[in-house]
């Protein structure tokens, strides 16, 4: 995907989605910067992706905090004397599992910080770098859901976010596409990941044969008939940020296995 030696950042870089993302840029040549709160988890993708020859660090960052973004793109800019792709991805899954009405204001503001801000804050710093080096220009992808392209029962706040994601990408995305920044989505499905094996958990109270019966009915929605494995979503980031889609700018890509095929 001629992604050798381009630098990029992954946020929620240390687990699912994000650290699938960073072994799929490492194998592909790329110097890779991983990004979340969790410095252990981190740590340990980190030797990951060291043990199979590949180049990268950890930053610990609260997505949601402007001076943490702006520092993990100054470090990053540090080391590796560049910016060329960001892939937003932390997010948080305080905005489910209760009705729109019974949310706390808490819980509100901690989803659309982590979810929606935490994607912003990251294209402000990585956008502002993209334009001020030399040559100018780059990719970035921001991680949404199926669940912010129509409504979720019991999980209106993370869909509000999801789709605000939609929306601020599109337009950043015009703005930009003059001066050489391409900015895309990831419309992610059900991916076999710590947060969507909570999220199962929790909805069926721990229990195993309730899990098991929620699972098998979560495949038979999905046009493929399983749930898909993270490395597959790191494959659609790595190829949006690659050259190979050098006239893809805008577009919400949608990889769920076939999931919202039947209403979209």
């Amino acid at each position: 995907m001629n992604l050798k030696g381009k630098v990029v950042i992954v946020t929620g870089g240390s687990s699912g989605i994000g650290r699938a993302t960073a072994h799929v840029f490492a194998r592909e040549g790329a110097r890779v910067v991983i990004a979340a709160r969790n410095a252990e988890r981190g740590e340990q993708v980190v030797n990951e992706i060291q043990k199979l020859g590949g180049e990268i660090f950890f930053v610990a960052t609260d997505v949601s905090k402007s001076k943490e973004v702006e520092a993990l793109v100054n470090k990053t800019v540090e080391c590796f004397g560049r910016l060329d792709c960001a892939v937003n991805n932390a997010a948080a899954y305080t905005g489910a599992f209760s009705l729109t009405a019974d949310f706390t204001e808490e819980e509100f503001d901690h989803t659309m910080a982590v979810d929606l801000k935490g994607v912003w804050l990251g294209m402000k710093y990585q956008i502002k770098q993209m334009l001020a080096q030399s040559p100018p220009g780059g990719a970035i992808v921001n991680t949404s859901s199926v669940n912010g392209l129509g409504g979720t029962p019991m999980g209106s706040l993370y869909s509000a976010a999801k789709a605000g994601i939609l929306g601020l990408s599109k337009s950043a995305a015009l703005e930009y596409g003059t001066r050489g920044i391409r900015v895309n989505v990831l419309v992610a499905g059900a991916f076999d990941t710590p947060m969507l094996n909570n999220a199962i958990n929790k909805s069926t109270g721990g229990n195993p044969e309730a899990r098991e019966k929620a699972v098998e009915n979560f495949k038979s929605m999905i046009a493929t008939g399983r749930i898909g494995n993270p490395e597959e979503a790191g494959q659609v980031i790595a190829w949006l940020c690659s050259d190979a889609a050098s006239y893809v700018t805008g577009h919400s890509m949608i990889a769920d296995g076939g999931l919202s095929a039947r209403f979209r």
